[in-house]
């Protein structure tokens, strides 16, 4: 049997623990005017979103959400009294960033790089002009494309 690769040199998808890998590198390399917001983030990745987040957000589909951003509280913007125990949590869901990558064709590291950059970014309240400035200053220089 002669094994097909798909994109990205991958015979097949991305399981949930090299999405998580994937989405802990790029939580590394966060720009500095973030790292002050998060502090300890853990990621969680699913295949889709709980009955909970599909019924209190509202969605058609498990398929409408790429991840949600769950707050510690008071620790989130810096105050650690009382939560010491306790860490924000950023859920991704595998199998809509699995279709969204397969319908786009992009690049998955870009499309978790953006999915991170705006969970994080509507949860403190960023502008959307704000979350693009950290997309563009995560973007790989080999891909950058600069006009003189």
């Amino acid at each position: 049997m002669e094994s097909q690769t798909i994109m990205m040199g991958h015979t097949t998808p991305p399981s949930i623990d090299d999405i998580c890998a994937m989405a802990e590198d790029i939580i590394d390399t966060l720009p500095k005017g973030i790292e002050q917001y998060i502090g300890k983030l853990q990621i969680t990745v699913e295949s889709f979103p709980d009955d909970y987040i599909t019924s209190e957000l509202e969605l058609e589909s498990p398929y409408d959400i790429f991840g949600v951003y769950q707050s510690a509280g008071p620790r989130a913007i810096g105050n650690t009294v009382g939560n010491l125990n306790k860490q924000d949590i950023l859920y991704l869901y595998r199998r809509p960033i699995l279709d969204a990558w397969c319908e786009t064709g992009e690049d998955l590291t870009e499309i978790l790089n953006r999915i991170i950059l705006q969970e994080i970014g509507y949860h403190f309240g960023f502008s959307d002009h704000e979350i693009e400035m950290y997309e563009d200053e995560m973007q790989p220089e080999d891909r950058l494309i600069v006009c003189e």
